[in-house]
């Protein structure tokens, strides 16, 4: 037996000691902190961060990059610089300088405990944190060190709390993340995060990468299971064409998991590098499918000229309003002059009869303007914001008053009808029996019946839309309808579609914030046209836009 064991070891021993060459021969890579950083988007507050710089880093060629929440002590929880540091070395992942940050803290006055931002900083989502890494940490690293600005070459990670911050950070700004390590995801109620699945699944697919890891022992407290919101989350994003994967184990809310399989989670992060991360929409079966896969959003050169609100004629052609004047896109897309104002314009809206009607608000007018730029007063003493034209007559929303004016071409009578909040956008409906509002300072779209005469009844709170954290409301601006009876709405987080039911189905990211007026048009009225800061975009959809004041369409019955 003896000699059998010491046999064993005779053998063994000449690997046990190439092994330990081996590990010892990798190079190391240097940890630089760490550093003191005062933030003015989280004002009063100090973090530590610290860099980790691998010995293949050259000045001259932009290194990768990696976040890693909770600083230092959150790499070593996984032995995060021991991975890197063999990964590198054998080629599985690219040459990556890392970025430990910790959270913020607000000293107090004396000895007591500091106000300490890890959760309010990681578990909200909202743009803020990604705000510090963007503005203040990253351009601060850079300044040191040359890391790529592609966003495919950039990693985020984090555990608990932290995941979620990685998760959010790269959900804002795929522009800038693209690859995200999330250990022990906090997505339950504690700022939001329960509501990320959510929005996964309605929201145009963002080219992200993401790995998972949770274990079936995780936390179950007030705030919510983090293993069920784990799986939560692996299904939003399978089933919305993300490119994921996930490793569970059956341990607690710790590291150890993560650690064990840290080596593994990156490889896989970094798979196929440099090829781009991918998104596949066209594997996601969608009960309101508008969505054509690889079909962006393409800004209209306007010559610096600045877009408000949109309007599209009986050919589809596509005009806007810019201050005292409205424009119309030729056949090469160009802006040409249609008609000049002596005051701002609001709404616009065209008829059957080939007139544009508009909004001057300035001057208390609702005018119409026929096609050689002729200008004739409609309305007075009214304040239209924007406008809807049916063949009974005028729609227009008065902000200010919290109502909707109707003009009646037959009886030349003006209606009133209130709304629970600032009335923005009009769309009529596909068959032309309910008017979609959208308030501008509340959470819900609203619907109005349209009686016989054009009057309207049966108001209700209809559209149940998102809202960006930490506003109250989604900011809801210009409307559009298609033949399906969608309705889209401009708002802060996108343009969200919802179905006849109310139920958004579907969000198009916005391509610019501040978004205004959103139409369908286009030769074959199939292109979304969205103005935003001013600008025009354009970009083809699986739909097909209607004209309301055209001969009415009948929808497909609503799926219940």
């Amino acid at each position: 037996m003896k000699d059998l064991i010491f046999c064993c070891l005779f053998f063994l021993f000449p690997i046990l000691i190439c092994t330990s060459q081996s590990q010892q021969d990798i190079p190391k890579g240097e940890i630089k902190g760490p550093y003191i950083w005062k933030s003015k988007i989280y004002p009063g507050t100090e973090r530590e961060y610290w860099i980790y710089v691998p010995q293949q880093y050259d000045q001259n060629k932009p290194a990768c990059l990696m976040v890693m929440q909770d600083g230092l002590p959150g790499a070593n929880w996984w032995n995060l610089p021991t991975a890197l540091d063999s990964l590198i070395a054998t080629q599985k992942i690219p040459v990556i300088i890392g970025v430990l940050i910790g959270h913020g803290k607000v000293a107090a006055e004396n000895e007591s405990f500091p106000r300490y931002n890890r959760s309010f900083e990681y578990d909200a989502t909202g743009d803020n944190y990604s705000r510090l890494l963007m503005e203040e940490i990253l351009p601060e690293v850079n300044k040191t060190y040359n890391i790529s600005s592609d966003p495919n070459d950039r990693s985020i990670a984090g555990a608990s709390s932290g995941a979620i911050a990685a998760f959010n950070v790269a959900w804002e700004h795929p522009d800038a993340f693209r690859r995200v390590m999330s250990a022990i995801g906090s997505y339950v109620h504690l700022r939001g995060g329960e509501d990320i699945p959510k929005l996964i699944r309605v929201s145009e697919p963002r080219p992200i990468r993401v790995f998972l890891e949770d274990g079936s022992n995780d936390l179950n407290i007030y705030a919510g299971d983090w293993w069920m919101a784990n799986q939560t989350m692996l299904s939003a994003l399978k089933w919305s064409g993300y490119e994921v994967e996930h490793n569970w184990g059956d341990g607690g809310h710790s590291g150890e998991h993560a650690a064990s399989i840290i080596s593994d989670a990156l490889t896989w992060l970094w798979k196929d590098y440099p090829e781009p991360v991918k998104t596949h929409p066209e594997n996601t079966s969608r009960r309101v499918d508008v969505l054509i896969p690889g079909e962006p959003w393409k800004e209209i050169p306007l010559k610096n000229l600045k877009a408000d609100q949109i309007a599209v004629n009986q050919e589809g052609e596509i005009f806007f309003s810019e201050e005292k004047a409205v424009y119309k896109l030729n056949e090469t897309g160009d802006p040409v002059l249609f008609a000049e104002l002596n005051s701002n314009i609001s709404g616009l809206s065209f008829h059957s009869d080939g007139k544009l009607y508009i909004g001057d608000p300035e001057n208390r007018k609702l005018l119409s303007i026929n096609n050689i730029g002729n200008i004739a007063e409609v309305i007075s003493d009214v304040e239209p914001k924007f406008l809807a034209v049916s063949n009974k007559g005028i729609y227009f929303s008065e902000a200010e008053a919290n109502r909707i004016g109707f003009f009646n071409f037959t009886d030349k009578e003006l209606q009133y009808f209130d709304v629970p909040g600032e009335p923005g956008g009009l769309a009529i409906s596909a068959e032309q029996t309910f008017l979609n509002v959208a308030i501008s300072d509340g959470l819900f779209g609203y619907s109005f019946k349209i009686e016989e005469n054009g009057s309207l009844n049966y108001g209700q709170d209809y559209i149940h839309y998102y809202k960006p954290y930490g506003n109250p409301f989604p900011l809801a601006e210009g409307l559009a309808v298609d033949s399906d009876n969608n309705v889209y709405t401009a708002t802060s987080l996108g343009i969200q579609v919802s179905d006849q039911l109310g139920r958004i189905n579907f969000i198009f990211s916005n391509p610019e914030d501040n978004p205004t007026d959103v139409k369908i048009g286009g030769e074959n009225f199939n292109t979304l046209y969205l103005s935003a800061n001013g600008k025009i975009f354009s970009r083809k959809i699986n739909a097909k836009g209607v004209l309301s004041w055209k001969s009415p369409v009948t929808p497909p019955e609503p799926g219940l």
